[in-house]
Order: structure tokens, then C-alpha cells, then sequence
């Protein structure tokens, strides 16, 4: 080829690389016109609006899943459950069929679910918001007929809340899917996890392999089952799927039922408490305050019901009964301590049971008075003293100490001066008042002893009531004998990669 060939070579370069642009291009555009093709084939004469079975009378199979995302929460006040999950339907539509080879081997297609018939399935039981479905998202259509159709949804249901147990409760709620307008005979609702009959209850009931495990609830059940039921008007069927949770306790133990036990164990040391501090009643009214405040938490946390009262209740309740036992108690304590001979006088079956018989019982031992020790090494040196005296100082100290007071005759008997007959009166005045001081001061210390008495006694019982109730209502909780284990989590690392696992939550079947 000589200097003319360098044109041609390059024309001829040109063309090819222009033909290839345009074949690409062909090809491309060929396989967007099968789907435009496609979509058109199947729209064109689409009625949305009927149900889409080959006779009339034949019903229509929609199988129905779940596939448990998030549980939300728990409106315990409202009694509402509150769930993300995805509701996977799918269903035979004969007229979306088409024979693959007439659009390039296409075997599915992606269609706007508003664009053909839906199944109108609804939650029955739901609690707020919209019954249907809300996000519209698209659907996949393969060249059999069959429409799968998995749009997310998150569902506000109604679930009777069970106090009984509160905080450690389990909740048995139910979300019932089924058609709002057709009955059986039109549309055939059923499970698409292992069914096998009607009102049998299928274990694995809904699909948990991407469920976002709870800070609060434990799954134990996620069943499911088909129902159908007969009215007059036809034959209904629904699908019933059940959602076991269980309470975590750990929080509600440390915040809210450990504070309540020590504080209800407060009210023991009550009894302990002098009276003379004057801070019993106090004690008790500060008890009683506290106990309030929990009252009121627990009363915003549980629904208004009147037909049970849950077990955080029953011991509050016990708790503010004792205390208010307490305050009674406490004050008669104190009013027991402050009596004096002016004006109460005491029983002798007072001052044998509670000086005598329980002291030894509660195992109590009375010291001995300072006073008394006193007055006995005073009344011992007065006597060697007057030993020592002359005659007129013992005949004094005679007559305190046998004769009282001395009448007038006996005074001359002794042959004692006026002077000393009229000191000897106010010396027997002066012994007569410390003698009724004396007795006084005595009646007042037993008395003191008897408030001490009724406070041990009191506390011996305290003690009792409350460890034997905190023992029957709190040792009641289901957390301590109950074997149920929530849904076991599954990890596994396919690639043997750090930080690569995958989790799903597996329901086991009996």
C-alpha cells in the first residue's frame, strides 16, 4: 500500500468503530424496549379493580407472612403494642403471565403496586392509625403469575395487658390479619410457614431472621394460627399470629423493688428509736412519704384497671399498712413514756407483765437506778453518822426512821426542847417530800421501762410481718420458677472475618 492506502485504513477504521457504537446502542436499547414491552403487555388492558381469578366462583389462595423487624414497645397505660414488621403476601394473578421468550428471557418484572389488584388485608385488632397498609412500594411479578408483594408496615395493636405480675409480667398479644371485604369462598387466606390445618398452631409463625433484639422485652413464643369462622353471612378466615414477650427484670429490681424493700424495712428501726429523741413519728411520716412516691411511679406505669392488682401494688399496699401500724403503735409508745403518778396510775397486771414476765421473754434486763444507789450509801452514812451523835440527834434520826412523825407526848417523853421538837417537824416534812419525790421518780422510770418494753416487743413483731410478707409477695414472682427460655440468638461468621457476624433468632419446635 502506498501514500493513497493511509486514507482508506483510516475510513475503514472509522466505520467499524461507528458500527460497533450502534450495535451497543441497539442492544441496549433492545433489552429497555423488552421491559417497556413487557409492562405494556401486561398494563394494557389490566382491570385493576376486579379480582383477578380465571371463574368467578373459584377462590383466590393469598399466602400470608410476617417477618418480625423491631419491636417498638409497649404502651402498658393505653394497652397498645407497637411493631415493625414486613407482611410478605403473595398470590396467583393469570393475567400476568407471559412466555419469557417473546421479551428477551425475561422471568420477572418490577410493577407499582398501585398499578394492579391487591388483596385487601387488614389488621383487625389495630390500635391506631390506618388499618391498610401505607407504603406503597413496588412489587415482583414472575412469568408464572405469581405476585410477591413484601411492603414494610408499622402496626399499633391492641393488647390486653396482664398486671398480675408487674414488673416481672409476660404478655400474651395477638395481631389478627385477614380480608375486610372478601370471605373465604373469594379470597383464602393462609400461613406460609408450615401450615397444615385449621386452629393448629405453627410454631414458627413468624420470620425473626432480621428481628433487632429489645432492651426490655424477651420473646418466648412467636406462633401463628389460620381460623375460620362461620356467621350467617358466609365464612370468614383470618390469621392469628401470637407474640409472647416476657420483661426484662433487671431494671425494674435495682430501681424500683430493691429502694421499696429497704425502705418498707425501715420502718422496724422505728422501734428502736429512743423516744426521748423525739424523731419516731418523724421516722414514721418520712417512711410514709416515700412510700407515696412509688405508689404514684407505679400508678403512671399500669393501665387503670380494677381487675387485678399487680404485685409491685400488693407490696406497696402491705408496706403502707405496716408503716401506718407503726405510727400507731409509735404514738401509744409515747404516750406510755410520758405518764407520770399525776396522771395515770398503774395496774398491778401492768407492772407484772411488763416489769416482770416480758422483759425476761424479750430477754431485756433492767440496770439498776444511779439514784438509788445514792440514796442507799446516803441513808447508810447518815445512820453511822448519827450513831455518833448525842442523844437528841439520835433520837431524830429515830424517829425518821421508824416512828414517822413523832407526836407531841412522845416529844416529852424524850425530854426534847421546843426548839428541837419544832426541827424535828421540818426535818420529818423535809423526809416525807423526798420519800413522795422518791416514789414519783420511781413510778415515772417504770413507766419509761414499759414504753421500752412495748418498743422491743413491737420491734420482735415488726420484724416478723415484714420479713414473712416481703417474703410471701415478693418470692411470688414468676422470674424464680419459671423455666421459660426467650428465643435463642444464633451468630455465626460465614467468612471467618473479625467483626463479620451474623445473627438470626431461631424458634425452636417442641
Amino acid at each position: 500500500m502506498g501514500k493513497s492506502g493511509a486514507p482508506e485504513c483510516f475510513l475503514w477504521l472509522t466505520g467499524l468503530l461507528l458500527t460497533t457504537t450502534q450495535v451497543g446502542h441497539y442492544w441496549v436499547e433492545g433489552q429497555q424496549n423488552h421491559a417497556e414491552a413487557l409492562h405494556t403487555f401486561l398494563m394494557e388492558t389490566y382491570p385493576k379493580y376486579v379480582r383477578p381469578v380465571e371463574v368467578n366462583e373459584k377462590a383466590l389462595d393469598v399466602s400470608l407472612e410476617l417477618k418480625l423487624m423491631q419491636l417498638i414497645g409497649v404502651d402498658e397505660v393505653n394497652q397498645v403494642i407497637t411493631v415493625n414488621v414486613e407482611v410478605k403476601q403473595v398470590w396467583l394473578d393469570y393475567k400476568l403471565k407471559w412466555e419469557p421468550e417473546l421479551f428477551g428471557g425475561m422471568t420477572q418484572i418490577n410493577l407499582p403496586c398501585e398499578s394492579i389488584w391487591l388483596p385487601d388485608v387488614v389488621l383487625y385488632d389495630n390500635a391506631e392509625g390506618d388499618y391498610q397498609i401505607t407504603k406503597m412500594t413496588t412489587l415482583t411479578v414472575n412469568n408464572s403469575g405469581f405476585v410477591t408483594w413484601n411492603p414494610p408496615a408499622i402496626y399499633k395493636s391492641y393488647c390486653k395487658i396482664n398486671v398480675h405480675n408487674f414488673p416481672y409480667d409476660k404478655q400474651n398479644c395477638t395481631m389478627k390479619f385477614g380480608s375486610w371485604t372478601f370471605d373465604a369462598s373469594l379470597v383464602d387466606l393462609k400461613p406460609s410457614r408450615d401450615y397444615l390445618g385449621d386452629s393448629m398452631v405453627i410454631k414458627k409463625g413468624m420470620d425473626l431472621s432480621e428481628y433487632k433484639p429489645s432492651i426490655e422485652w424477651d420473646i418466648l413464643e412467636v406462633s401463628a394460627m389460620r381460623n375460620k369462622l362461620v356467621y350467617p353471612y358466609g365464612t370468614y378466615v383470618d390469621i392469628t399470629f401470637r407474640l409472647v414477650i416476657r420483661r426484662k427484670t433487671l431494671f425494674y429490681t435495682v430501681n424500683l423493688m430493691i429502694p421499696c424493700v429497704l425502705i418498707s424495712f425501715l420502718t422496724i428501726f422505728v422501734f428502736y428509736l429512743p423516744c426521748d429523741s423525739g424523731e419516731k413519728v418523724t421516722l414514721c411520716i418520712s417512711i410514709l412519704l416515700s412510700l407515696t412516691v412509688f405508689i404514684l411511679l407505679l400508678a403512671k406505669k399500669i393501665p387503670p384497671t380494677s381487675d387485678e392488682v399487680p404485685l409491685m401494688g400488693r407490696y406497696l399496699l402491705f408496706t403502707l399498712v405496716v408503716n401506718t401500724m407503726s405510727i400507731a403503735l409509735t404514738i401509744i409508745v409515747i404516750n406510755v413514756h410520758f405518764r407520770n403518778p399525776s396522771t395515770h396510775k398503774m395496774s398491778p397486771w401492768v407492772r407484772k407483765l411488763f416489769l416482770t414476765h416480758l422483759p425476761k421473754l424479750l430477754m431485756i434486763e433492767r440496770p439498776s437506778s444511779v439514784e438509788d444507789l445514792q440514796s442507799i450509801n446516803g441513808a447508810s452514812q447518815y445512820t453511822t453518822t448519827s450513831r455518833q451523835s448525842d442523844r437528841n440527834t439520835q433520837n431524830v434520826y429515830l424517829l425518821q426512821e421508824g416512828e414517822g412523825f413523832a407526836s407531841p407526848r412522845s416529844q416529852k417523853k424524850l425530854g426534847l426542847s421546843p426548839e428541837v421538837r419544832s426541827a424535828v417537824r421540818g426535818v420529818n416534812f423535809i423526809v416525807e417530800h423526798a420519800r413522795e419525790a422518791n416514789n414519783f421518780k420511781t413510778t415515772v422510770r417504770d413507766w419509761k421501762y414499759v414504753a421500752l418494753v412495748l418498743d422491743r416487743l413491737f420491734l420482735w413483731i415488726f420484724a416478723i410481718v415484714c420479713i414473712v410478707g416481703t417474703g410471701a409477695i415478693v418470692l411470688n414472682a414468676p422470674p424464680l420458677y419459671e423455666t421459660d427460655e426467650p428465643i435463642p440468638r444464633v451468630c455465626s461468621n460465614p467468612e471467618k472475618e473479625l467483626n463479620n457476624w451474623f445473627c438470626i433468632f431461631t424458634a425452636e419446635e417442641e
